[in-house]
Parts: structure tokens; C-alpha cells; sequence
């Protein structure tokens, strides 16, 4: 029978035994990142609750209250949203953006991707020029530019009556009743028109430059080029560009409140929304009401775009 003999020695003298390195746990090491994420979000989550989150949940408070002068502040639940629906005012603020949505988008849209496809098209130095020139508008102030247009349009110190003048004709008044809704349009598209070209001319960018070739190669010309291939591709930026304009258009504040000292009456305190919601809020001091306004106009900006992201997503595309 064998017998197997284990020598167990020790370590020569002078010399260290061999230790292995100690291994440090993936579930440690997760924790360790995990913990050095939160500390690099933890400014901006700061941030974020204390000047979004918090004065919001502090307004959803104000509007579930009603304050009086008899009665005091008393708790009404959703009282005030039952109130602006059924205010005249509000909805008639409502039906104005929904109308100038309508109209303003599609134009809006067509001019942006029109500029954007010519400047894509355009390989000299005047290209460059020309995106600069068109997306300063949008890197001014919206309160400047407003202004501007203030200065343009009023006929007390605007330029319309010099121009008139000499032809022996009547400026139009830009800022009548006739003319407001226009005047608004031009406005907002000289100062946004600019961006979402910007937004539809990157995303032409980035398409392969080989499409273009191959369809060169059967015989396709620009005017083919640019619906066939150029649009389709740009889909997702058209569709996220008409988000950004629903909600924009929805929340209409700036240029019709600076504008309206020179209005003479046709930009009424309820000419928006918003505006009803200010004028409720620093005019009367019924913030409370003026609480309820501001989140029933965000119920309604958020049912429109999820209804148009809910109709898009089931079409796949509203080019194809």
C-alpha cells in the first residue's frame, strides 16, 4: 500500500508568504458609484425640488382653497376648477390660443422647414451667414423683441405713418382689433421661426450623405431628394418641434402683455389664459383662483399634446 506523505513546511527565513490581494465585493462597489452619483445630482435635484416641485405643490394647495372677506380662507376641494371652466373669460382665453395654434403651427412649420431644406441645399458661405442671420431673432430677449415690435406697430411713434404718408394713405392699425391675431402671428413666428429651423437643418445633417447619391443614380432630382428622402427622415424633429409649439402656443403671455399699453383696448386682461391667471392673481389678489387657472391650463396643454402623441404614435408618421 502507497502511502502519501504531506510535507508542510514553513516559510525560509527572511522571506513573506504570499497573500492574495483582497477583493472588494460588486455589491459594494455598486453602492460606492450609486452613493457618487447621488452626491453629483444632488445640486440639481436641490435645485429642481426647491423652484419647480415645491412652488408648485404650493400653488395645487392655493387652488384648493377659496378666500373671502366674510367667510375667510375656507378649504373647497376643486370648487375653483369647476369655476374656471365655467368662466367666460377663461374659456374664451382658451378658444384664442387653440385658434392661434392652429393657424400659427402649420405656418410656422411649413416656413422652418422650407428655410431649412434651401439652406441644406446651399453648400457656399452664404449658407452659414443665412442660419445666423435667421436664428438671431430667437437669441434675442422675447420682452426686447416684443418691444421692438411695439415700437414698429404703434401708430402714435411707430415708422408706418412715414411710410404711408407720402402715398397719401391711412397706416393699418396692427394693433385694431382687425389686424391683433396677425400682428401676434408675425411676432412670434420672426423670433421662433429661427430655432426650428436650427432644430430641422441639424437633423438634415445627419443624414448619410450616400442616400443622396444612390437616388442621384436613378434619377431622382433635388425637388424628389428633398420630399422623399429629406422630410420622412426628419420626422422625429418635426414632431418634437410641434410639441415644443403646442405648449408655447398654449401658454401665450409675453408679447401680447407687453403689447397691450399701446393696444388701446383690443388686448383685453383675459386676452389668454395666462394673462387671466396674472391679472387675477397681482391685479385682484385672488391667487387662490388664479392657482386653479394656471393648473387648468396645464390639464389642457397636457390632454392636447398626449392626444397628438397618442395620434402620431398610432400613425407611425404624419408624412407617410
Amino acid at each position: 500500500m502507497a502511502v502519501t506523505t504531506r510535507i508542510v513546511g514553513s516559510a525560509p527565513p527572511g522571506s513573506h508568504a504570499f497573500k492574495a490581494p483582497k477583493r472588494v465585493g460588486i455589491g459594494a462597489r455598486q453602492r460606492r458609484h450609486g452613493r457618487m452619483g447621488w452626491l453629483f445630482i444632488a445640486p440639481f435635484a436641490v435645485v429642481f425640488v426647491t423652484f419647480l416641485v415645491a412652488p408648485l405643490a404650493y400653488a395645487f394647495y392655493l387652488s384648493l382653497f377659496t378666500k373671502g372677506l366674510a367667510t375667510g380662507t375656507r378649504f373647497t376641494f376643486f370648487a375653483q376648477y369647476a369655476k374656471a371652466f365655467r368662466d367666460p373669460q377663461f374659456l374664451e382665453g382658451v378658444w384664442f390660443v387653440v385658434r392661434f395654434s392652429l393657424t400659427l403651427i402649420p405656418l410656422q412649420m411649413a416656413l422652418s422647414l422650407t428655410v431649412a431644406l434651401i439652406l441644406d441645399a446651399i453648400t457656399t458661405r452664404f449658407s452659414r451667414i443665412a442660419r445666423l442671420m435667421i436664428f438671431l431673432p430667437y437669441a434675442i430677449p422675447g420682452v426686447i423683441g416684443a418691444l421692438m415690435w411695439g415700437f414698429l406697430y404703434s401708430p402714435n411713434f411707430g415708422p408706418l405713418d412715414q411710410i404711408f404718408a407720402p402715398f397719401g394713405a391711412d397706416a393699418p392699425e396692427m394693433l385694431g382689433s382687425g389686424l391683433i391675431f396677425q400682428s401676434l402671428m408675425n411676432v412670434v413666428v420672426w423670433q421662433w421661426a429661427g430655432y426650428y429651423m436650427i432644430i430641422i437643418y441639424a437633423a438634415l445633417q445627419g443624414i448619410d450623405p450616400s442616400l443622396y447619391e444612390a437616388a442621384r443614380l436613378d434619377g431622382a432630382n433635388a425637388w424628389q431628394i428633398a420630399l422623399r428622402i429629406k422630410i420622412p427622415l426628419v420626422t422625429n424633429a418635426l414632431l418634437l418641434i410641434l410639441v415644443f409649439a403646442l405648449i408655447g402656443t398654449l401658454q401665450f403671455f409675453s408679447e401680447p402683455q407687453i403689447l397691450r399699453p399701446i393696444a388701446n383696448g383690443t388686448i383685453t386682461p383675459g386676452f389668454t389664459p395666462n394673462m387671466y391667471a396674472y391679472t387675477q392673481a397681482f391685479s385682484y389678489a385672488q391667487f387662490n383662483y388664479a392657482s386653479a387657472i394656471s393648473f387648468s391650463l396645464g390639464f389642457v396643454v397636457f390632454v392636447c399634446v398626449y392626444i397628438f402623441l397618442f395620434l402620431t404614435r398610432k400613425r407611425g408618421s404624419f408624412l407617410q
